[in-house]
């Protein structure tokens, strides 16, 4: 009831809860409008407010995440932000196997799936699921140590065995020998250690639960019949309700699983609104929607919710402005203990990824896989310990800090912290220069002084021309990452190279470009030429927009006075002859599509195959066979284009795809991944133009997709009108 009339509740504010009298009054008989007597309308009163006011509370915090404003989703994000840097724990019932399965030792937490194991006989691991030695106090003080301030661990994975004592299955840790809540303990020991937030994973995908329905190509024993994916969702949220609401203050809900069909981009706001109007200040990562792009895992244009994005395995070449992100890494090769796995990355690669994702504007999630009795693998405690030995010096230069101001810095990294009306300059130096000096350039502060962290020993520095020179020691340091401390008197201020600004490098007639400093630089201007030679003091300062007619090589630097402050950015720019359109003798609407079976990790040559059905699509978002796997096409037909034009063309698919126009390769989006955005730019006649588009999905979502740019032409899909064969 409470639905029918929410078009009367939009009128109110939800943040401030205020109820007029007259509209209280007025609650009952909208309640029950078939009830006219006074007497009968107070008996219902009491109970319809409190189930009304219980409704509009609800509302109201999912509303108000939505209108949330940058100032509080600062407040909710800054310990996060300071933290810089957590540890990952993935357990579960795959570290009894630890990672072998008939002899193959290949195996972690996926093992259910990559060994293809039947679901009676994973559900043998329980009962030998006794982690006798589990010490939550030993694990959250080793993570203490270690440097981190928070722990975020698996209360179920893909499998669907639960860490925890919930009312929702009994394939969780209460049906195993052990017979403890492992989440409650964990709680219990941060809240006694202090300093330590604790975080939940918490897996979408569920190979174990029935109504999940999604199956594994090899599960022929688990039929889809009577499953029911409202009630695996309620499920969902029952099983969430219990982790946010009864083990105190949890940081962080780490969603995973999310990228096969059965979860949609609804489910994903629905669930995020959902769990803020539980708890408010909580932080959620961006694989609870639909928008994550593959393993680099930043989030894809669009609506989608999600507080952080989240790259696995990988750090990005730089960081994103204003964007939160956290890479997650495995200590060795697998996430789940495998007792096989030695292959561990070492504590001086291991900590300067840190100073690497710090200097970034990132956190560093760093995994361990424990081990089925509980304990960590020795090779992961010594790690903790080294890097718990640098930590305890260094931590000032990670936690707090914000990106490097520097956009290259050869002999390591920097990180950066205002404190007061200063800012204090991080230089992790991991190469020691042979010149033994270090030379930041483009800078406009005045030094204050600088000196070792490690033991506050000053280092001769000098300051000349918006340049610094620090003098190093002559011996190493740290032979990991020495930091070295600048402090300088006011806010950072950086004379980067110029932004210059273009549609395509590629043009028919003319190309208009805007060049800019890419932030606040004092007196800086920008000098510019054409020919490919680095601008001087000579050289004309940029005004306003510059129209290219030729074939040029644009070069352009930040100057202060007659000095150059930046490093020089350049870029190319190629007058080109649109590809010719070819004559078709009839134009039927719509492209033939050729659809293929089999099983690939990249695109097969579909040429030398026989197609198992032909038929024709009037889209190329309609082409995919919906739910399917393992299957491929290929689409083929022509490209109407009304207006000689550089046009950028956008594919985007999962798993791989390619586009081939005039006969030659434009995009290549080939290899297993999900949905990702591939672009290509090429100049064309007005006329049509041949047209193939490959395809093939192994497993999971399958998705296909060709958008269209031009300078007249908003981003836009590839339209019906533009179609034929």
């Amino acid at each position: 009831m409470i639905f029918k009339y929410h078009f009367l509740l939009r009128q109110y504010n939800y943040r401030k809860l205020y109820l007029h009298f007259h509209f209280i009054q007025q609650i009952p008989c909208l309640l029950y409008p078939q009830t006219t007597e006074l007497s009968t309308i107070k008996r219902y009163m009491k109970k319809s407010l409190l189930v009304l006011i219980t409704h509009i509370i609800f509302i109201a915090a999912a509303f108000s995440q939505t209108n949330e404003t940058k100032t509080d989703k600062d407040k909710r994000m800054q310990w996060w932000r300071d933290a810089r840097f957590g540890m990952f724990i993935h357990w579960g019932l795959y570290s009894v196997p630890a990672g072998e399965w008939k002899g193959a030792t290949n195996h972690a937490e996926w093992i259910r799936t990559t060994a293809k194991i039947p679901l009676e006989d994973y559900n043998k691991f329980v009962p030998q699921f006794n982690p006798v030695n589990f010490n939550a106090e030993a694990w959250v003080q080793m993570a203490k140590d270690a440097g981190m301030k928070y722990i975020t661990i698996t209360t179920k994975h893909h499998d669907g065995f639960c860490l925890w004592d919930s009312r929702q299955t009994d394939f969780d840790v209460m049906s195993t020998p052990f017979k403890r809540d492992i989440l409650k303990e964990l709680a219990e020991a941060c809240r006694k250690i202090g300093g330590i937030k604790l975080c939940f994973y918490h897996s979408i995908m569920d190979w174990h639960h029935p109504d999940y329905n999604e199956r594994r190509e090899w599960e022929k024993d688990r039929p889809t019949d009577g499953t029911d994916r409202k009630r695996y969702i309620t499920y969902l949220k029952n099983q969430l309700k219990e982790l946010v609401t009864n083990y105190g203050d949890i940081g962080v809900l780490w969603f995973d699983g999310e990228w096969e069909g059965f979860w949609s981009h609804e489910d994903g706001k629905d669930l995020y609104n959902y769990l803020h109007g539980l708890k408010p200040g909580i932080i959620i990562n961006n694989r609870i929607d639909k928008g994550r792009s593959g393993m680099a895992g930043m989030t894809s244009e669009g609506d989608y919710v999600g507080d952080f994005g989240t790259p696995e395995q990988e750090i990005p070449e730089t960081g994103f402005p204003g964007v939160d992100w956290e890479s997650c890494m495995t200590m060795n090769d697998n996430w789940g203990f495998n007792k096989a796995d030695k292959n561990f990355k070492s504590a001086k690669d291991l900590l300067q990824k840190l100073a690497d994702i710090a200097s970034k504007g990132g956190n560093f999630l760093l995994n361990i896989g424990p081990k089925a009795d509980g304990t960590f693998p020795q090779e992961s405690i010594d790690r903790l310990k080294a890097i718990s030995n640098w930590m305890k010096v260094n931590g000032e230069s990670i936690y707090g800090t914000s990106a490097s101001p520097f956009e290259h810095t050869s002999w390591g990294r920097v990180t950066q912290k205002q404190v007061g009306k200063n800012t204090k300059l991080y230089l992790h130096v991991f190469d020691w220069p042979k010149s033994g000096t270090i030379i930041l350039s483009g800078i406009e502060n005045k030094t204050i002084k600088a000196y070792l962290l490690v033991n506050k020993k000053a280092v001769a520095v000098t300051s000349k021309d918006n340049s610094i020179t620090l003098k190093l020691p002559p011996t190493v340091i740290d032979t990991i990452n020495t930091v070295i401390v600048l402090e300088i008197i006011g806010k950072t201020v950086v004379y980067k190279a110029p932004v210059i600004t273009f549609y395509s490098s590629l043009f028919i007639d003319t190309r208009e470009v805007t060049i800019a400093i890419p932030e606040e630089q004092g007196k800086a201007v920008i000098r510019y030429t054409l020919d490919g030679t680095d601008p001087v003091k000579t050289s004309p300062v940029y005004q306003n927009r510059i129209t290219i007619t030729n074939t040029s090589l644009l070069k352009a630097r930040c100057f202060v006075g007659n000095k150059p402050v930046s490093e020089t950015m350049m870029q190319g720019f190629e007058k080109v002859i649109p590809s010719r359109s070819v004559n078709i003798f009839k134009a039927t609407p719509g492209l033939q599509v050729n659809y293929y079976e089999g099983n690939w990790d990249k695109m097969p040559l579909f040429i030398i195959m026989e197609e198992k059905e032909t038929y024709v699509t009037p889209l190329v978002h309609n082409a995919e066979k919906k739910g399917n796997d393992k299957y491929g096409l290929v689409l083929q037909g022509f490209l109407k284009i009304t207006e000689a034009e550089v046009y950028n063309f956008y594919l985007s698919s999962d798993d791989g795809s390619k586009m081939y126009l005039d006969e030659e390769l434009l995009i290549d989006n080939d290899g297993l991944h999900g949905m990702t955005e591939k672009k290509g730019t090429t100049a064309l006649a007005p006329g049509y133009h041949s047209l193939r588009i490959e395809f093939f999905e192994k497993t999971g979502d399958d998705n296909l997709q060709l958008k269209i740019e031009s300078l007249k032409l908003k981003k836009q899909e590839v339209g019906k009108e533009m179609l034929v064969y």
